[in-house]
């Protein structure tokens, strides 16, 4: 069995894997205990595909995040899906898996993390051309002769008459 892989997975990417897969699984908890919560009553068991939601994110995780940590990693695309549905769950009291799925798009956005997605499923790695220096070269500033100023006769305002003010 040949485990032997010629690229290391970079952190970020590990660190998606490992927060996908605790998000993971306590969705499945979540899910687990919101369901059991619901069948207590009428209202619930009308609620119960509502409370069913967490549990499918929960597998859908824990598949992706295995996907990621296998020791020989498999084509894969970054899953922008799951972590928006992970966002979602915050309608659900689910403050962890929020988190976690903003970090996570905040990591796919990563040059590393993308260079590594694009390398794992066979793509080019989009190379960005470092960006040239703008050499500014001094201009000389055009002499600008000053005319003659022309003097104008300043003429006397007539002063306005101070009277009582009228009251109406």
């Amino acid at each position: 069995m040949n485990t032997s892989y010629s690229q290391q997975k970079p952190g970020l990417v590990t660190a998606i894997s490992v927060m996908t897969l605790i998000s993971g699984i306590i969705n499945l908890f979540w899910g687990f205990v919101a369901s059991a919560t619901a069948l207590g009553t009428i209202v619930g068991v009308i609620c119960l595909p509502v409370t069913i939601l967490p549990t499918i994110l929960g597998i859908f995780e824990i598949i992706y995040a295995a996907k990621l940590m296998s020791a020989q990693p498999q084509p894969v695309q970054p899953s922008t899906s799951i972590a928006v549905f992970e966002i979602a769950t915050v309608l659900m009291g689910n403050v962890f898996s929020m988190v976690v799925g903003i970090l996570a798009l905040i990591f796919y956005n990563d040059l590393v993390v993308r260079d590594y997605f694009a390398s794992l499923n066979g793509q080019p790695v989009a190379v960005t051309p470092a960006p040239t220096p703008v050499i500014v070269e001094p201009v000389e500033q055009p002499v600008i002769e000053e005319a003659p100023a022309v003097e104008e006769i300043e003429t006397p305002k007539p002063r306005k008459k101070s009277g009582p003010r009228k009251v109406a």
